[in-house]
């Protein structure tokens, strides 16, 4: 463990006195919210890359790249979430979003696969 959480979160425990359980909720569904948000806004880069994949005959799944990403995202953990934890979190985004490429993909030639 990287230490207590108050160590890496200063002021938190003022925080947590500050709020009750109501409040915290309520502040997690405004954060699922901006989640949302943001998954769809990248599904929809997602869906405008499928056609400039599919004219340069490039795969929907592209290992090298999804690597980038999670160095990327690993570079970029200021925790509490393990560097562990944010690569199976993105892992499963990405599944998703190959999901979603697919149909634009294979629209106009539907034998075509990853």
């Amino acid at each position: 463990m990287r230490g207590s959480t108050e160590s890496r979160f200063p002021g938190l425990e003022r925080l947590t006195a500050a709020m009750d359980l109501s409040d915290w909720r309520e502040k997690i569904d405004v954060v699922d919210r901006e989640l949302l948000e943001l998954l769809n806004q990248r599904a929809r880069c997602v869906l405008a890359l499928a056609p400039l994949k599919k004219k340069a005959h490039l795969p929907i799944y592209e290992p090298q790249r999804e690597e980038e990403i999670f160095k990327n995202i690993a570079a970029h953990n200021g925790g509490p979430l393990s560097p562990e934890a944010m690569r199976r979190i993105f892992e499963r985004i990405l599944d998703e979003m190959r999901s979603i490429q697919r149909r634009p993909m294979q629209d106009s030639n539907p034998g075509e696969q990853d």
